[in-house]
């Protein structure tokens, strides 16, 4: 009698289609995976400028502005004429921007103007992260 050697056509086919449904639930939780780093790195993002903001003015002693664009999903720090950063939101990290309000102002003395009740939420697909901006200016995630 001969002894065969190799696989059958079903047996590759199974093969294949094992395969396909382990590639497919890797490549899912891969992209949650990708969604939730986006959104970490442009919430530590958006959090860091509005502490470059509120320490710009407590140091030189003038209004300084912040400016959240939602239709671009651009911020932007301004301290009289200047513009002193800018982020872009969707361009570096591919996050949308959702804002309560479109701007917001740290006095000298570093409390927040206009920024009662100012959240931010950036989302990327599932994954979505809140900064709440207080009365006083602080920052908190």
């Amino acid at each position: 009698m001969k002894r065969r050697v190799g696989s059958t056509l079903i047996e590759q086919v199974v093969v294949i289609a094992v395969l396909g449904v382990c590639s497919a639930t890797i490549v899912a939780g891969g992209s949650r995976m990708l969604d939730a780093a986006s959104v970490h790195n442009a919430a530590r993002e958006v959090s860091e400028l509005f502490a470059m903001a509120r320490d710009r003015a407590m140091a030189t002693g003038t209004r300084t502005a912040i400016r959240l664009d939602v239709a671009q999903n651009r911020m932007t720090v301004h301290a009289r004429q200047d513009t002193l950063a800018r982020i872009e939101l969707y361009r570096d990290h591919a996050v949308h921007l959702e804002a309560t309000r479109d701007s917001m102002a740290y006095l000298p003395s570093g409390l927040g103007y206009g920024a009662a009740n100012l959240r931010v939420i950036v989302s990327r697909g599932a994954s979505r992260d809140t900064i709440n901006v207080s009365r006083l200016g602080r920052v908190r995630r």
